[in-house]
């Protein structure tokens, strides 16, 4: 997968690429990730890229034609690549999306700045506009990180174990049972005994069981969406017997 990713501030990417799963993907060459100035696209001599908005208001808005001539630089590997730009006003983005997103050869990421972008931009070349919460950040650059990770992990290679993404917590609709490593008595809290039974059926059954109830006592927005299937009603059925 190409991914652009259109920046004032490219510098913000540049620990991010050479970290992780993020430098595994790009030594693999499972994921190619771009980063493009927009400052360096600007007409202006001095390499402005904001001015005061139409109608008066506080803040600087993003100027269109250094946005637009950085996205028609971009080589494009595949017709109408998505072009995303982080908002608050955008969609949430969710693990459905990542999983949507990720069956795209190309991506484009647009980060807005200052009190946003000439709408305009919105209008001519942004496919999707996504926000990752209700929250505001100085600009796109994070949310950007954020999604790009997020997707990353789905492409196939990107992981060690290729159970791990579907495993996650959210990827199967549920969150995540509790996990344990050495040592088995830590400040005399000690791991559940079942997890050292070797009995591999009791074990899942015990871990669908916390995901469950982690995600029923957490997450109660999740657990109401999630279709359980007969077994797990019948895990929840004798949890309610025994209570």
């Amino acid at each position: 997968m190409r991914i652009d990713v259109l920046t004032l501030f490219p510098e913000l990417f540049e620990t991010f690429k050479r970290t992780s799963i993020i430098k595994r993907g790009i030594d693999r060459k499972i994921i190619d990730i771009h980063i493009k100035n927009i400052r360096d696209y600007s007409l202006d001599k001095h390499k402005k890229t904001d001015d005061y908005p139409y109608g008066g208001g506080p803040g600087m808005i993003m100027t269109p034609q250094p946005i637009y001539d950085c996205y028609q630089d971009i080589e494009k590997v595949s017709s109408n690549p998505p072009c995303i730009y982080l908002t608050p006003q955008g969609n949430i983005f969710n693990q459905e999306m990542a999983m949507e997103l990720s069956k795209y050869p190309q991506i484009i990421f647009l980060c807005g700045h200052y009190e946003g972008i000439d709408e305009r931009i919105i209008q001519n070349i942004v496919t999707h506009e996504i926000s990752i919460g209700d929250y505001v950040l100085t600009g796109g650059e994070l949310p950007a990180m954020v999604m790009i990770d997020c997707i990353s992990r789905l492409l196939p290679g990107m992981l060690g174990n290729s159970n791990s993404c579907r495993e996650d917590s959210i990827s199967s609709g549920l969150l995540e049972f509790p996990q344990y490593t050495r040592p088995y008595d830590f400040l005399g809290k000690k791991v559940p005994d079942i997890l050292l039974s070797g009995d591999h059926k009791k074990i899942e059954k015990w871990r669908k069981f916390q995901a469950l109830l982690k995600t029923k006592k957490r997450r109660p927005d999740l657990f109401y969406k999630y279709s359980l299937s007969e077994e797990e009603k019948k895990i929840l059925e004798e949890y309610d017997k025994n209570k």
